[in-house]
């Protein structure tokens, strides 16, 4: 059975910083994508950062770029989002997804296999 283990969020002022970790488990595959996906109250759920285990390729939103970065421990199966600068904006649920069909990310909800349990991120102002 494949889970994937969030851990990291809380509460923080705006101005501060975060870090998101990710244990996944009950897969033997190599190559996949693994990241971040965030949902705000009343929003839709959209794609924040992955990480392609395959070449190390990165996809980060728009929103995020300049302020949050991914790595990945490959050997561990564990991903990180280090997230700086917060802002009230970045309130949300963050979800940590693993896509197995390919290695590549993406930013389509659809096109993830797997979701971790979800865990909060509440940034004040």
């Amino acid at each position: 059975e494949v889970q994937l283990q969030a851990s990291g969020g809380g509460l923080v002022q705006a101005g501060g910083s975060l870090r998101l970790s990710c244990a996944a488990s009950g897969f033997t595959l190599d190559d996949y994508a693994i990241g971040w996906f965030r949902q705000a109250p009343g929003k839709e759920r959209e794609a924040v950062s992955c990480i392609s285990t395959d070449d190390g390729s990165t996809y980060l939103a728009d929103s995020v770029k300049g302020r949050f970065t991914i790595s990945s421990d490959n050997a561990k199966k564990m991903v990180y989002l280090q997230m700086n600068s917060l802002k009230p904006e970045d309130t949300a649920v963050y979800y940590c997804v693993v896509k197995v069909i390919s290695s590549w990310c993406s930013k389509y909800e659809y096109e993830y296999d797997f979701w971790g349990q979800g865990t909060q991120v509440t940034v004040s102002s």
